[in-house]
């Protein structure tokens, strides 16, 4: 059944890979891979009970980030249809596309640290996609954002799942992350970006405004405001409560929902339809959801099974040395979800094998929170920037995965170097 249950996932990665020369909509493969691979599950299982449970522990994480997902395209297309970005690209004097793959790329890897990797990427593709019309340039500004919001989240504390998992597992501290991470991080984005920047060279873009005739600039000000505001507040909201960063995100989304409402008081009422919250979850893009679900279905269900976390417990014992498992799981989390993969090997090292802050947690830190950018699925970042944008999955891979991946390994270089100068 395990190597059954292989055969599918490997079948719809090739699905979701080829989507264009078999013409099957990468969310339906998803889809069907998710289910089948549990569906795999159930019949393996001592009971249909013991798999229903299983699924339900597993479907409560994986709705979280559903929802946080829903919360955080709503929030940003509310801002967006308000006229709200239009005030930041007002600011942005450059024709040039290279100066404007620099300011995007840096705003998305500061960001990232605050916010997370996936609502980051969510606002700079808004933000990245209303001043470009060619695909080309969309797409390979947000191969570019998705690699700047992982490693900026690796440095946080709060900006990636794995990051936060080990913060809270006490595995590393927030001070040493941010010192110690830092300057890989920059390292992981700025080899790409240096790669990346030839091929702009000298090429300029056009911008032509969206003229919001029933939105007032005082409006637009208060939902650009707002929004960024709440969508800080998240991470805020996480350390406060301790809730799941979803019950934030709909806090958030809750608040700037009665906003909206209070804005669009006393209007005509197609006017209020036009901009409520309605209509904004109507212009999301419902299959970009389906496809995540899809995806986190399938890899629940090879977590399920024991793959992973005896696939973590082989590189252990087959490699031996720290920094080998560290890049080994990296890599590994370009084409499965980090977050089993940091779960088992929290579940594999305790912190009498390791101490809090020591190289090895910040290192697997670094790994797993950029090693997703190697492959456009491998990471929250990439699957949402793939939904959005409708990036084709071999056409990142030939452009942008060796990109990554030398960015991966320089940002590895530079961690070793600097624990050899520490020491």
């Amino acid at each position: 059944m395990t190597t059954l249950v292989l055969l599918v996932f490997i079948v719809g990665y090739l699905a979701i890979a080829f989507e264009h020369s078999i013409r099957v909509n990468k969310a339906a493969a998803a889809l069907l891979t998710g289910v089948l691979c549990w569906v795999l599950y159930t019949f393996q299982a001592s009971s249909p009970e013991e798999s229903s449970h299983l699924l339900m522990e597993h479907f409560s994480g994986i709705a979280s980030i559903l929802f946080f997902l829903l919360g955080a395209m709503t929030i940003v297309e509310l801002i967006d249809s308000h006229g709200g970005f239009s005030l930041i690209t007002k600011q942005i004097e450059t024709r040039s596309k290279v100066r404007l793959l620099w300011i995007v790329t840096i705003l998305a890897f500061f960001l990232s640290a605050l916010l997370d990797n996936l609502t980051t990427t969510i606002v700079m593709l808004s933000l990245s996609g209303r001043m470009l019309s060619s695909k080309e340039d969309r797409w390979l500004f947000a191969s570019m954002v998705v690699i700047a919001a992982n490693a900026g989240g690796a440095f946080s504390p709060i900006g990636d799942v794995t990051t936060t998992m080990l913060w809270i597992g006490g595995q590393i501290s927030s001070g040493k992350i941010i010192l110690l991470s830092f300057l890989p991080s920059i390292a992981v984005t700025l080899v790409p970006l240096l790669i990346v920047t030839p091929r702009l060279k000298g090429q300029e873009f056009s911008y032509t405004e969206v003229k919001h005739t029933n939105i007032s600039s005082r409006e637009s000000n208060i939902m650009l405001l707002s929004g960024v505001l709440l969508l800080l507040f998240v991470p805020v909201f996480k350390m406060i409560t301790h809730l799941p960063p979803m019950m934030g995100m709909m806090f958030s989304l809750g608040i700037l929902w009665v906003i909206v409402t209070f804005i669009h008081r006393g209007k005509p009422s197609d006017q209020k339809s036009k901009y409520s919250v309605s209509a904004a979850l109507q212009k999301i893009d419902s299959p970009s959801i389906l496809f995540f679900l899809g995806i986190l279905l399938a890899i629940s269900a090879l977590e399920s099974f024991g793959l992973l976390h005896q696939l973590a417990d082989y590189l252990s014992s087959t490699l031996g040395n720290n920094y080998s498992i560290g890049t080994a799981l990296g890599v590994l989390s370009a084409v499965v979800d980090n977050v089993p993969l940091v779960a088992a090997a929290q579940g594999m090292y305790s912190l009498s094998d390791f101490a809090m802050d020591h190289p090895f947690w910040l290192f697997l830190a670094l790994t797993t929170g950029t090693g997703g950018s190697i492959i456009i699925i491998g990471s929250a970042a990439g699957v949402a920037a793939m939904g959005i944008e409708k990036i084709d999955f071999m056409w990142y891979m030939k452009r942008i995965s060796w990109v990554a991946l030398l960015g991966f390994l320089a940002g590895i270089a530079v961690f070793m170097a600097q624990q050899m100068l520490l020491s």
